[in-house]
């Protein structure tokens, strides 16, 4: 699933221990009913929004996980969290791009050319 929005938030990487981080993301959808929806990095992935900029337009690819969890008191509850396992700018013309080359420079005319007994 792929969901497009505008980077509102972006969370500090947080280390829950040694084998595990997760980082927050949010996104705001350009919709009629704009939602601002909170997102998760995790583990390797939490570097993907180290570049991004508040208002940067980009694609989440995304995956939902859901589950259960038992209150020591016998609740069950149920979460879902929403993924990112993949991010990039929205379109290209909003990602930093180098420069374009100079074009070469015209070659000289050298004294050959004016000895050309052609009229055209």
């Amino acid at each position: 699933m792929k969901v497009t929005g505008k980077v509102h938030f972006i969370g500090q990487t947080k280390v829950i221990s040694d084998k595990y981080q997760n980082r927050e993301l949010v996104l705001m959808t350009d919709d009629k009913y704009p939602q601002t929806i909170p997102f998760q990095l995790s583990q390797d992935k939490v570097t993907l929004a180290d570049n991004l900029k508040l208002g940067d337009v980009v694609e989440a690819s995304i995956n939902i996980r859901g589950r259960e969890w038992k209150s020591p008191q016998g609740e069950i509850r149920y979460f879902a969290t929403l993924e990112i396992w993949s991010l990039s700018y929205a379109n290209a013309s909003a990602q930093p791009q180098a420069p374009a080359p100079a074009p070469a420079p015209a070659p000289a005319s050298s004294a050959l050319d004016d000895d050309d007994d052609l009229p055209f």
